[in-house]
């Protein structure tokens, strides 16, 4: 079995379309997302894409924040909740911080979280110490973890033997636009896909959707994922 791994999609409907096509042309057997699917412009055509294509889906922090209805980070949460409707919030409050693949070809069990198999709220990078890493994720139960939270893509080797694999973000972080994931089986290939940023922050402006004009800016000009490395990980206070 191969596996197109997603994470962190924020509601970017553009960028969701145009991966899952390279996910079809790749001949993926299964679509996991590691978190944060439905805050965002376009929470319900992501929300009804994922479920179409038959995803695996666990929760994320930006998840939880909106089927909370909380504004812990602004208007977003709430805005996108209005827009979910109560059907689709019971689903997705329903989403587990966690998974477990069995039969992944040459990886073995594979576990999904968003941060950690325990909670969505974790940062840790690919700069993190491996101690306390391992530290954070405990005994996951599988060969690999594949994460979300972070939007910069890895593939690290733990001193423990466990691989820690974050496909990245539909959004920005990684020096250059676009669309991030992988795909998982028999090794693990990290992936881009291009897309129309400019208009898809021309869509989210006409739309009026509470997306800080920062946050815009940084999907037309993302921050290098050095950049982006340093401010997660102060963070989370290195």
């Amino acid at each position: 079995m191969r596996v197109a791994a997603i994470a962190d999609i924020h509601g970017n409907l553009p960028a969701l379309e145009a991966v899952l096509a390279d996910v079809r042309h790749a001949g993926a057997d299964l679509l996991v997302v590691a978190g944060d699917t439905i805050s965002g412009p376009w929470p319900v055509e992501c929300f009804d894409l994922v479920e179409r294509a038959g995803a695996l889906v666990v929760r994320g922090n930006a998840d939880r924040e909106v089927c909370e209805r909380r504004t812990r980070f602004g208007p977003l949460a709430t805005w996108s909740a209005d827009r979910l409707g109560e059907e689709r919030l019971a689903v997705a409050a329903t989403w587990p911080l966690a998974r477990v693949l069995e039969g992944v070809d040459g990886l073995g069990r594979v576990l999904v979280c968003h941060a950690t198999p325990r909670s969505d709220e974790p940062i840790y990078t690919c700069a993190t110490p491996d101690g306390e890493v391992l530290d954070l994720l405990g005994d996951v139960g599988a060969e690999v973890a594949v994460v979300g939270h972070t939007h910069v893509q890895f593939d690290r080797m733990l001193s423990s033997g466990l691989r820690v694999v974050n496909p990245g973000s539909v959004g920005p972080y990684e020096g250059r636009r676009g669309a991030f994931w992988a795909l998982l089986g028999p090794g693990v290939e990290l992936q881009h896909t291009g897309y129309d940023v400019e208009g898809a922050v021309a869509a989210i402006r006409e739309l009026g959707a509470p997306v800080k004009e920062e946050q815009l800016g940084l999907l037309l000009e993302p921050l290098q994922p050095d950049a982006a490395i340093a401010e997660f990980e102060r963070l989370r206070g290195a």
